[in-house]
C-alpha cells in the first residue's frame, strides 16, 4: 500500500499533474483510491461506462481493441481519461499485463480540481490533442500502406492480363 509521499511523489511525476500546486496535490492523493490488479485481470472493457481515470503506481497494462493493443502504460502512466469529460462509453479495453497496482481518480476529483486550478484543464488538453495527434499520424501511415497494397495488387493483376494475352 502507497502512503501519502509515495503517492505524491508520483502524481508529482504524472504529465497531467506535473504543474499542479504542492498544496492541491496534497489534499487530492488520500481521496484517490488505490486499486490492485492480477496479472491478465480486466480493469475496463470497451464500451463500458467510465468515470474514471487510473494512474499507474507500479506494473504495466495494455489498452486495446480485443486483440490488437493501442498502447501500454507502466509506472507514471496513466489511462481512461477520456472517460471524465464526456457521457460516452469506454472507447477500448484496459487489462493488466503483471501484477498492478493504480490510483484511481473519479470524475468528481477531477471536476473539483478543475473549478479550484484550472491550469490542470490546460494540462488534460494538451495531453488528450497529443494522443490525437499520435492516432492520426498512424491512421494516415495505415491509408498510405493500404493505398501502396492495393496498388500493388491492381499492378500484379495488369501484369497477369497482360501475360495471358
Amino acid at each position: 500500500m502507497l502512503n501519502l509521499f509515495d503517492r505524491l511523489l508520483l502524481m508529482r511525476k504524472v504529465d497531467m499533474f506535473r504543474e499542479l500546486r504542492e498544496d492541491f496535490l496534497i489534499r487530492l492523493v488520500p481521496v484517490m483510491e488505490e486499486r490492485t490488479f492480477k496479472a491478465k485481470q480486466q480493469i475496463f472493457i470497451q464500451n463500458e461506462e467510465g468515470r474514471s481515470m487510473f494512474i499507474v503506481a507500479s506494473g504495466k497494462i495494455k489498452i486495446h481493441l480485443g486483440e490488437r493493443i493501442l498502447q501500454e502504460h507502466s509506472r507514471e502512466g496513466f489511462f481512461g481519461e477520456m472517460s471524465l469529460f464526456d457521457a460516452e462509453m469506454r472507447s477500448a479495453s484496459a487489462t493488466t499485463l503483471e501484477e498492478t497496482v493504480c490510483l484511481e481518480l473519479t470524475q468528481q476529483h477531477v471536476f473539483a480540481a478543475i473549478e479550484e486550478t484550472p491550469g490542470i484543464a490546460v494540462n488534460i488538453i494538451k495531453i488528450l490533442s497529443q494522443r490525437i495527434r499520435v492516432l492520426n499520424k498512424e491512421k494516415q501511415e495505415l491509408n498510405l500502406l493500404n493505398e501502396k497494397l492495393r496498388s500493388a495488387s491492381g499492378e500484379g493483376r495488369s501484369q497477369t492480363k497482360l501475360l495471358k494475352s
